[in-house]
């Protein structure tokens, strides 16, 4: 994985996923595709709500799907998923690093994709005392209570959600 820059597609793999709670608001009508994906060398732990997922073994696999924006909004939907994830791009003080990895699709297909892997020290804490969503994909976890409602730290309140 790297931190090369473009404009790539995004590989999400909680909350932004189709049908789940961020993802109404901040991708919805925004997209030109979406499709199933995994990423290779990645472990993904229970969060409160949302999971996180980190740096692993090359093994390790995420399960997620790889969205790519419009081309009008692509700009609009990378500024609103960083302020989502808690990204400012050099901040010492991230939640996650939005960081180039290799997407691999249904029918073999690799995509490089950007993808918010929790930052450090945050990382090296679900490591350690963390729970491990052992499938890699936090749709189909039995146990892990998911979202309902926006979350992360740039998701809308309420109030905001209904506004605009």
């Amino acid at each position: 994985m790297s931190t090369e820059h473009g404009r790539l597609p995004f590989f999400v793999y909680g909350t932004l996923r189709p049908g789940e709670a961020n993802y109404g608001w901040a991708l919805r009508g925004r997209t030109a595709s979406e499709e199933p994906a995994r990423i290779g060398g990645a472990l993904l732990y229970d969060g409160p709500g949302y999971p996180y997922a980190v740096a692993g073994p090359e093994d390790a696999v995420v399960h997620g799907d790889l969205v790519r924006p419009r081309d009008a909004d692509y700009d609009e939907v990378r500024t609103v998923l960083d302020r989502l994830e808690g990204y400012a791009p050099g901040d010492p003080g991230n939640l996650y690093e939005r960081v180039v990895t290799e997407a691999v699709c249904p029918d073999g297909r690799t995509v490089p994709a950007w993808v918010y892997l929790a930052a450090e020290p945050l990382a090296a804490r679900l490591r350690a005392v963390g729970v491990p969503i052992e499938s890699g994909d936090w749709l189909n976890a039995t146990g892990v209570a998911r979202a309902r409602r926006p979350l992360g730290p740039g998701a809308p309140t309420t109030r905001d959600h209904t506004a605009g």
